[in-house]
């Protein structure tokens, strides 16, 4: 059955069979989305905005505890309460009284208890708490010097386990000291470090340390390290029996170095030994065992140094031996797994172009589609993302999206799916959607057929010509597909037919698709992109002499690279971009990780192939207008890479502005008043350059 899987970019020959019914529920009529007497989507409708995050369904299917997400208009933040629902859609109730941010829920293995996470402010640190379902009462069980993650019971439910920063001192270089006058304002001391990895975008300076593993008890009391060593060790998973811990993490010597591996080890928690579970070259991870205690599953590959590989599903004995893959032709990256209770087979999440689906395999390697259209929890863009969970009884839970909302709380019982949440149907049945519609082309270069989705204006009448917008995504290993996206929605409210491609490079289409950036970046998925836009003019609807381009990170990459290669947009947007690999790669967060893999050689050894796919290369033949965007605390693409196009086309006397937005790192949409602002100056740019708007070269240049 799974021999098709084989083929490239057909689709997968496995049916996905829910109800008529329940179809009905999780997909609007487009025509009523179109009702002229409905509003367009608008800027402060982002603010109303909440979606289901994290499910996690009781261990008798009956209930599940979810993080109710959304933002504060107020604060300018994200927030998110843990929110408990019934599995037959008689009603929810939030879980404690608590205000501030809780999540990382788990039930306890008789389902009489949830272990969650709380963080009462930002200056109070993070702690884990209890709550019984008997009693509804909750209490505060440790009180730790850092923040915990990646809750885990034990088997009997006495129990839980967590990751932790453990803080270790830094490097000394000088041990000079000086006596400083009392009341003297000196400098800050020195901050000296020797890591290879020491910051990350979004979070800022890592303070060195080593993450471990411990267990606390489940009624309060001291939490105990169990993990020992200079060595990162993390995703907890008890055996069945609870006396072993399995842990992800990477002992060998050289683990600076040797950052693209992990592996799995076995804590012995009587003895304290770690023992090795896992040796193949490449990551290891997420440690599942099974219920009967007969078999472990994890997640890897072996690593060919390749721009992207396929996320296999690998089982073994407890002690690693006679390993298996499952489903080997599955050309699919899994990105979660689960265990049924009899420990017959497993759940696993992956994306298949453009739609996260979860799907159901023995150990026999049968597998069976179980549910679509996960995710919605990525507000911002269309990008994937959402996870799932598994009952006893084998009720799956997990949040679902669709063009027309973001993630609500579902579960599904065979064929049966259950929509629990309707979370926004006080906002986006009132207003007017452009309606998404899946897109196939072949590319210019080679005929691959390539997808995207054409998004059309509220309101749209076929008779009518429209500016296209094209909206390239990230990554560039990564994928848009059907998901709800307040951006793009409000592209669309503006009267810009949207376009948002997956060129090659995009997941979601097997390894040989996405491995064709190798060492090729950016390169024939601008052909793609190109040809895909020709494609949708040829539509009939839009006007070609009202093109414009956009896309963040990656897609400011090929955003920037498009303009350099063609002059055909009226327009430009590029935001939080890459110009030049050498300086990028030797400056941002994750400067180490694209050695050998999306160039050859490091920028010294090589600096001709980092240039030529530098879009700087092509800044001399840049005549397009173009608005450069990024956040100042951007640390993977960071500022002074926004500003060598706009210092570029500032001095060639290019149309430009460069548009800095304070705090915000590379995820812009992380609050939103700035995901609103993004977009606000991206449509006020497009307009002003419009084919109506007067020339006005001087202006634009001199533009805040």
């Amino acid at each position: 059955m799974l021999d098709c899987l084989h083929a490239r970019l057909t689709p997968l020959a496995i049916p996905f069979v829910l109800s008529l019914a329940a179809l009905a529920v999780v997909l609007p009529d487009n025509a009523s989305a179109q009702d002229t007497g409905k509003p367009p989507f608008g800027p402060m409708d982002v603010f109303a905005l909440e979606w289901a995050a994290a499910p996690q369904v009781s261990p008798d299917g009956g209930q599940v505890v979810y993080q109710r997400m959304g933002f504060d208009v107020m604060t300018d933040k994200r927030h998110g309460n843990l929110w408990l629902a019934q599995t037959d859609g008689s009603g929810q109730q939030k879980l404690t009284g608590f205000d501030g941010s809780e999540s990382g829920a788990r039930w306890s293995p008789d389902g009489s208890r949830i272990a969650y996470l709380r963080s009462a402010g930002e200056t109070d640190g993070t702690e884990i708490y209890v709550h019984w379902l008997a009693t509804g009462r909750n209490a505060r069980i440790t009180q730790l010097p850092a923040s915990p993650e990646q809750l885990r019971w034990s088997p009997d439910g006495h129990h839980l386990a967590f990751a932790m920063q453990v803080p270790a001192p830094p490097p000394v270089v000088s041990e000079q000291k000086l006596d400083k006058p009392e009341g003297a304002r000196w400098a800050e001391p020195a901050r000296i470090t020797d890591r290879l990895y020491h910051e990350r975008d979004g979070q800022g300076y890592l303070e060195p340390g080593f993450s471990q593993v411990f267990v606390v008890p489940a009624d309060g009391g001291t939490a105990r390290q169990v993990t020992e060593g200079d060595f990162h060790h993390r995703a907890p998973a008890w055996s069945a029996d609870g006396s072993i811990l399995f842990v992800t993490g990477n002992r060998s010597e050289n683990w600076e170095y040797d950052y693209r591996n992990s592996e799995l080890y076995a804590v012995d928690l009587a003895t304290g030994e770690t023992s090795a579970i896992t040796g193949t070259p490449g990551p290891d991870m997420n440690p599942t065992p099974s219920p009967d205690g007969e078999h472990l599953a994890w997640l890897g590959f072996e690593d060919k140094e390749e721009a992207y590989q396929v996320t296999r599903l690998r089982v073994a004995k407890p002690d690693g031996s006679d390993t298996v893959e499952l489903l080997p032709a599955l050309d699919r990256s899994v990105s979660a797994i689960a265990w049924a209770a009899d420990s017959s087979g497993l759940y696993l999440q992956y994306d298949d172009r453009g739609r996260t689906k979860i799907g159901f395999t023995t150990l026999a390697g049968d597998f069976t589609p179980v549910a679509d259209n996960l995710g919605g929890a990525t507000i911002g863009r269309p990008y994937g993302g959402g996870s799932f969970s598994v009952s006893r009884t084998g009720v799956v839970a997990y949040n679902l999206t669709r063009p027309e909302h973001p993630g609500e709380l579902a579960v599904v019982r065979g064929d049966d799916l259950t929509l629990l949440t309707d979370l926004n149907g006080d906002l986006l049945p009132h207003r007017a959607l452009g309606a998404v519609e899946e897109f196939w082309w072949k590319s210019s270069h080679d005929e691959r057929e390539i997808q995207g989705w054409i998004v059309k204006p509220p309101h749209f009448d076929p008779d009518e010509q429209y500016p296209l917008l094209v909206e390239n995504h990230g990554g560039p290993i990564s994928n848009y597909g059907e998901r709800f996206s307040p951006e793009i929605q409000l592209y669309a409210a503006a009267g810009y037919v949207v376009f948002y491609p997956n060129p090659r490079g995009s997941t979601g289409y097997g390894e040989e698709f996405a491995n064709l950036l190798y060492h090729n970046y950016p390169g024939e998925d601008y052909d793609d992109i190109m040809s895909g836009m020709d494609a949708v003019i040829e539509q009939g609807y839009v006007d070609p002499e009202q093109l414009y381009v956009t896309g963040g990170s990656a897609g400011g990459i090929m955003s920037a690279w498009m303009i350099g290669k063609s002059d055909r947009f009226r327009a430009a947007a590029v935001i939080k971009p890459v110009m030049n690999w050498y300086s990028k790669t030797l400056n941002a967060d994750n400067w180490f990780w694209y050695y050998h893999t999306r160039y050859p050689g490091t920028p010294w050894t090589n600096p001709d192939d980092y240039l030529k796919f530098s879009p700087i290369s092509l800044v001399g033949n840049v005549n397009t207008p173009t608005l450069v965007m990024v956040g100042l605390d951007d640390l993977r693409t960071p500022p002074s890479q926004a500003k060598q196009l706009y210092h570029a086309l500032k001095y060639r006397k290019i149309p430009t502005v460069l548009v800095e937005l304070p705090g915000a790192s590379h995820n812009i949409a992380k609050r939103p008043s700035q995901l609103v602002e993004k977009v606000g100056h991206i449509l006020a740019w497009f307009e002003e350059h419009g084919i109506d708007a007067a020339d006005n070269t001087e202006g634009a240049q001199t533009a805040p």
